[in-house]
């Protein structure tokens, strides 16, 4: 009774939070990945058309939502609490057989620790890959408790699916795929056809993006920036020796709980095949955060997943066996856990500076309005300040490829850096932009200063005036205008 007290009061408190978070605007990096999908929907072709580091899943996903309920701020609040749902509902749908307490715990968890992300988070590529890798790993145990092969193949659909959005999933896919030989071996049921199964799945996806890319024209532009340019330097841009952990007060009970929960099964002999693969899923989500270096909060998304479901594995046991001193340790992280991400999501329902920066889009896009012919183009140098978004807003196209200016100021030397910058003043002198608008936060740092490292660029700059200042940008127009 006191539990399902419990739980109707956190569902209470995730609706409220829910319909607080229905005015959060669209912001920071999903309006740019808003911007290529509407290009691509106007026939650019990714990569070749619009230089951008991230896999086409991501642009299909935006161009889902694009298409059908356009490019506004409730349109993406939707579409972020609908991937919310599918997201705590696998993560219910795993738990379930620990009992209803385990599965209501584990959608509770999850759905406080998005709602505590912030707006900036909504929708983020990570937090994407969060149902595809719940149900991808909730295939495999039914698999490994059923023995049907059809589970298998959804699984492999499901992680397959993952890869054409990050392909560091494939590190996960890889953990399963030996958990599916090691169970066939040892049940001696035979290897090949379950595995073939679960790898022929796994393929779907990343084939028909890859046939989708060839038929459009984008592998060899898709080829030249994952090989010239994401590998050898964007994957170790913005790495930091001085990292922070997110939220440590959530983590805290939140990895207490979990290698709690995995102990406690281990030691009682309940540890079976969904609390394998949920250990593996936790250390797949360390090598998640670990291996992309850059230490930025959403890319801890596949580490909450499976800590949330591992955590939430031991707690119908404890509630039986409350006087336990390691049943109070887990029933006690729980609720810190709780109690950490409410508090947080109440803290960051405002949406304070991610509104600021929403305006500040506005405003600028506002202010191009009256400058702006039709059919002519704004050149925007900046990375998730606002320029790209407000170029969404108006419509408006640039005249080069490039959405971010970021690349042009790192590693100058580097034969791949001089080629991009050699291709835009090719492309600003064959298709002057009627304005070009600067943006004074450079990434990884840097503010104006940074383009006096660029003289060509600079020699281009002196044919425009400034004709507006606003807050962090700088608005320039063709001289003759």
């Amino acid at each position: 009774m006191v539990a399902w007290g419990a739980s109707g009061a956190v569902a209470g408190l995730v609706a409220w939070l829910v319909g607080r978070s229905m005015t959060w605007p669209l912001v920071h990096d999903a309006p740019l990945m808003h911007y290529i999908a509407r290009r691509i929907g106007e026939g650019a072709v990714p990569y070749r058309d619009l230089f951008d580091m991230n896999f086409p899943g991501v642009y299909l996903l935006h161009l889902l939502v694009v298409s059908t309920l356009g490019a506004g701020d409730l349109a993406w609040r939707l579409f972020d609490l609908t991937w919310l749902a599918v997201w705590v509902l696998g993560a219910a749908a795993f738990a379930a057989p620990w009992g209803r307490t385990a599965a209501v715990a584990a959608a509770a968890l999850l759905a406080l620790y998005h709602l505590g992300g912030g707006a900036w988070q909504a929708g983020q590529r990570d937090f994407l890959l969060g149902p595809f890798l719940i149900f991808g790993a909730l295939a495999v145990v039914r698999w490994m408790e059923s023995r049907r092969r059809g589970a298998l193949t959804w699984g492999g659909l499901a992680l397959g699916a993952s890869l054409t959005i990050k392909p560091h999933t494939a590190v996960l896919a890889a953990a399963l795929a030996v958990a599916i030989v090691v169970m066939a071996w040892r049940s001696g049921d035979g290897v090949a056809v379950p595995l073939a199964c679960f790898a022929a799945g796994a393929a779907l996806a990343p084939l028909a993006v890859v046939g989708w890319l060839a038929v459009a024209g984008a592998l060899p532009a898709w080829r030249a920036i994952v090989v010239e340019y994401l590998i050898p330097l964007y994957s170790r841009l913005g790495r930091t020796a001085d990292w922070g952990v997110y939220r440590p007060y959530v983590w805290i009970p939140l990895g207490a709980g979990a290698l709690i929960s995995a102990g406690g099964a281990l030691a009682t002999g309940r540890f079976g095949a969904r609390h394998a693969v949920a250990v593996l899923g936790i250390l797949y989500g360390v090598v998640h955060f670990m291996g992309q270096g850059k230490g930025w909060e959403y890319h801890l998304y596949p580490l909450a997943t499976f800590a949330a479901v591992t955590l939430v594995a031991g707690l119908p046991a404890a509630l039986r066996h409350w006087r336990r001193p390691a049943s109070a340790l887990l029933l006690a992280s729980m609720a810190l856990a709780l109690v950490l991400l409410a508090d947080k999501a109440r803290a960051v329902a405002p949406a304070g500076w991610e509104r600021d920066k929403a305006d500040r889009a506005r405003r600028l896009a506002a202010e191009l309005v009256p400058m702006l012919a039709p059919g002519e183009t704004v050149q925007v140098f900046d990375t998730t300040a606002g320029g790209v978004h407000a170029l969404l807003r108006l419509g408006a196209r640039q005249p080069t490829r490039f959405l971010y200016d970021f690349h042009f100021f790192h590693d100058p030397g580097h034969p791949t850096i001089r080629a991009l910058r050699a291709e835009l003043i090719r492309d600003l002198d064959a298709r002057p932009p009627a304005l070009i608008v600067l943006f004074e936060e450079g990434w990884p740092a840097g503010g104006y200063e940074r383009f006096d490292t660029f003289p060509a660029l600079t020699a281009r700059l002196v044919r425009y005036d400034l004709v507006q200042a606003g807050p962090g940008y700088r608005i320039h127009a063709q001289r003759h205008r």
